[in-house]
């Protein structure tokens, strides 16, 4: 091989090392990649959880506007309230040692 060759085999060697170095460990790379997807992913769950959530609330929304129902239901569940007439019993089970 003339020096040329040699210069230039050895030019194309390191310009395909640091391509390699960019493509594995440089910025926007195949860890960044990763790190990226799993960040997507943690987000969409929690994404999901939200939407779950909202489509609770949104139902829970159209029955107070539908009924008194709801409403009844919440005041007693959340407010301990009963009835005119109704008496409260309140079951309590045995205590565990």
């Amino acid at each position: 091989m003339s020096g040329d060759m040699r210069i230039f085999a050895l030019t194309l060697i390191v310009l395909l090392g640091w391509l390699q170095y960019e493509l594995w460990l440089g910025k926007n790379g195949i860890s960044d990649f990763k790190a990226v997807n799993a960040e997507i992913e943690v987000q969409e769950q929690v994404n999901q959880s939200l939407h779950s959530r909202n489509t609770e609330m949104f139902a829970e929304i159209d029955d107070l506007r539908q009924g008194l129902d709801a409403i009844e239901e919440r005041a007693r569940h959340e407010l301990g309230m009963i009835k005119e007439g109704e008496t409260f019993y309140r079951i309590v089970g045995e205590e565990t040692k």
